[in-house]
């Protein structure tokens, strides 16, 4: 299969911050998640820790069998974090603390010089970058000046969309965005919103070689098991329709 499913487990960390006990632990939903057939583990080490703990990250670089995806905000304290992990690919996102997840892409194309300096320092060590930007070929183009590995694309809107016709505008931006990027040599993941209901249409562009998925996963795992669950995300993204 060309695409990789990275099973983002931020929100098995959720349910183990709602009581501040041990369990459920994402260091174990990684593991199942490996087990059946994710090849990237993804999370989001915030500011605020509201979910993944720094314990987390130490123990899933430990025991991570594919790729560890960091995400995290373009700060001198995350890259100082990603400096003593070495995360396989660090994800560089927006962050506000308000927010209850992550509301839109990176604004690269307005901070291209913060940016770059960060990208260079985590690239220094030996670390691979993508960005989560919008589905916009300004971003695009900004992304690839600043020397990203690859780009990340927001399909929040894709999946929030009201209707068919607001649907298709916002799939074709992204296979716009999708085929842009490919074409400045970047790599092109895509998450923000997919499940079981809206990920065979990103399947299919053939530019996109990763997804990352999250919540909808561990909100199915509850009800079927998390092997289960990323089996059958996986059996979507290997027959698109």
């Amino acid at each position: 299969m060309g695409q990789r499913l990275g099973v983002n487990v931020d929100h098995v960390a959720t349910l183990r911050q709602a009581r501040r006990t041990v369990y459920p632990d994402p260091v174990t939903a990684a593991a199942l998640a490996e087990l059946a057939g994710a090849r990237q583990i993804t999370i989001h080490l915030r500011e605020d820790r509201r979910h993944i703990q720094d314990r987390d990250l130490r123990i899933l670089r430990d025991t991570v069998q594919t790729l560890l995806n960091l995400e995290m905000a373009a700060t001198a304290e995350m890259v100082k974090i990603a400096y003593e992990y070495k995360p396989d690919v660090v994800t560089l996102v927006p962050e506000r603390r308000e927010e209850l997840t992550t509301e839109g892409g990176l604004e690269v194309a307005g901070q291209r010089e913060s940016i770059a300096k960060i990208i260079k320092n985590l690239k220094d060590g030996e670390i691979a970058v993508s960005l989560f930007i919008d589905p916009d070929l300004d971003q695009v183009r900004a992304s690839h000046k600043v020397n990203a590995d690859r780009v990340e694309l927001h399909t929040g809107r894709y999946c929030e969309a009201r209707n068919d016709k607001e649907r298709a505008r916002e799939l074709a931006r992204i296979v716009d965005a999708a085929k842009a990027s490919a074409k400045l040599g970047m790599g092109v993941a895509a998450g923000h919103g997919l499940n079981y209901d809206n990920v065979q249409a990103i399947a299919r562009i053939q530019e996109i070689d990763e997804l990352n998925i999250g919540h909808a996963i561990v909100g199915r795992a509850v009800l079927v098991g998390f092997e289960r669950a990323v089996r059958e995300m996986l059996d979507l993204m290997r027959d698109p329709g």
